[in-house]
């Protein structure tokens, strides 16, 4: 996995699961739990996932806690759906991120968003690795990316678009503040009820990079 991104990082995060929740703290020991929401992750039975076979092999159908990747790692439908929702969840933040050079007016905001292009590209990247490797679709019809949280209308982003300087500033601190939170919470559900460890890892990393971002925008806004 692609390690440049840790760099910008406060600190490494440690995730701790306790039951019905949880609970997020960087090395200097603050505890950041209030930025994820507990996880509606259901505690009944596993859900049934469909694995495709071989060319001309059928497919198979198995419990979605027991599918496992060609390294021997286990992941479920929660990894897989995190997984294709923010490959688009990421690219809208990256499409907002790209109108700063040229249509904000404060350059500490212009650098930010330089800073979430940078860190959010190479995760796109390696969600799309992740899906291949498994041999997954990169999406899911049956997801309505509209309804994610944090997404942005079309509306709303065609307005952006058109805005310049200080209006620019103000309404790109709002709408990317709003997005990750968003992407905070679908972090929340991974972290809760994702079997891949390694994808659980970078959901708490983004849920604690995306964390400090939201708090910088606040404080250039607050300027």
């Amino acid at each position: 996995m692609n390690r440049q991104r840790t760099l910008m990082l406060i600190g490494v995060a440690v995730v701790v699961l306790g039951a019905g929740g949880v609970a997020l703290a960087t090395r200097s020991g603050k505890d950041i739990s209030a930025a994820v929401p507990r996880a509606g992750v259901s505690s009944g039975p596993p859900e049934r996932v469909i694995l495709p076979g071989r060319p001309g092999d059928p497919a198979v159908v198995t419990d979605s806690d027991k599918v496992r990747a060609p390294d021997g790692s286990t992941y479920n439908s929660i990894d897989t759906t995190f997984v294709q929702m923010m490959i688009v969840h990421h690219g809208q933040a990256i499409e907002m991120a790209k109108l700063a050079p040229v249509r904000a007016g404060d350059a500490h905001l212009r650098a930010l968003a330089d800073r979430i292009s940078a860190a959010q590209g190479p995760e796109v990247a390696w969600f799309q690795g992740w899906l291949r490797d498994r041999r997954l679709p990169p999406s899911n019809p049956a997801h309505d990316h509209r309804a994610m949280p944090g997404m942005q209308s079309d509306a709303a982003m065609a307005a952006l678009a058109g805005l310049t300087g200080t209006a620019f500033d103000r309404e790109f601190v709002r709408m990317m503040s709003d997005h990750h939170q968003g992407a905070i919470q679908m972090a929340g559900d991974v972290l809760g009820g994702g079997a891949d460890p390694v994808l659980r890892e970078l959901a708490n990393e983004m849920a604690v990079e995306q964390g400090s971002e939201i708090r910088r925008m606040r404080q250039l806004s607050a300027a």
